[in-house]
């Protein structure tokens, strides 16, 4: 079993480390929204809450997640890392848990994500999350101005800017609850991940739809401040950073990148 916490895009950098993981049978727990874009696995369920409760002494969890843990001859856990009380409650319940960082620690400076992952899986760095789909076929430019940290977003005016210079069609991309209106909301990740896959480009922050549109080998221009780029850029075949000072990053700096993935 692989067990895998995290917004979107982590759990997107971590996907070639937890295909690597995979055995004769692998099951594979995640947020409820990342389900479908794992592809790999025999089985994958949303992360129960209650798996909280293995961290709590005072509470017995559930007798049917103890049993089904139970079952496993490993579990690989990107979940409680950093929780000495969940860490110890599993070696008195005596489950097979090994667990891994959830998140690059210091000792990782300069590492990608992806390969940070593979490493700790004893894996060899380079690889690239894939997420196999079916394009849905529109050839558009595809914008998606927003990311879970309004201090990773590009000033929004710059993007209708931007929008306004690209060649061909222009479509926006946000989630259901994000306020833009006349845009393309799709909330099954793996049902966007295949319209992104039949797009002509894709620009947008530093962010989990950024990740999506680069698995899937669409052309990203990926805009990037306050986060660094050589530990976090999508990788993909075709994938442009544009770094800085969100600020002072112009139109002119995003729309040559497009142009040059074109």
């Amino acid at each position: 079993m692989l067990i895998r916490p995290g917004a979107i895009g982590d759990c997107v950098v971590a996907l070639p480390a937890l295909e690597y993981l995979k055995s004769d049978y692998t099951e594979v727990w995640v947020p409820s929204a990342v389900v479908p874009l794992v592809r790999f696995a025999d089985r994958v369920r949303r992360l129960p809450s209650a798996i909280d409760l293995l961290g709590l002494p005072d509470l017995e969890p559930p007798a049917a997640i103890l049993e089904h843990l139970r079952s496993f001859d490993s579990i690989v856990s990107w979940y409680g890392a950093n929780q000495p009380l969940f860490r110890e409650r599993v070696r008195e319940l005596n489950l097979p848990f090994e667990f891994f960082p959830a998140l690059p620690n210091s000792n990782a400076a300069g590492l990608h994500v992806v390969d940070y992952f593979l490493t700790a899986a004893g894996a060899a760095p380079g690889g690239a999350p894939r997420i196999p789909v079916i394009p849905v076929e529109h050839g558009s430019l595809v914008i998606h101005p927003f990311s879970g940290s309004g201090r990773k977003n590009w000033p929004i005016q710059r993007f209708h800017a931007l929008a306004e210079r690209l060649p061909g069609r222009v479509e926006w991309c946000a989630a259901p609850h994000e306020p833009i209106s006349g845009a393309v909301k799709i909330e099954d990740l793996y049902e966007l991940a295949c319209w992104l896959a039949g797009a002509r480009a894709f620009i947008g922050n530093d962010c989990g739809i950024t990740h999506i549109a680069a698995a899937v080998q669409t052309p990203v221009v990926a805009i990037f401040g306050p986060t660094d780029p050589a530990v976090w850029a999508p990788r993909g075949p075709k994938v442009k950073i544009v770094a800085g000072d969100l600020a002072n990053i112009s139109v002119e700096q995003v729309a040559d990148a497009v142009s040059a993935l074109l």
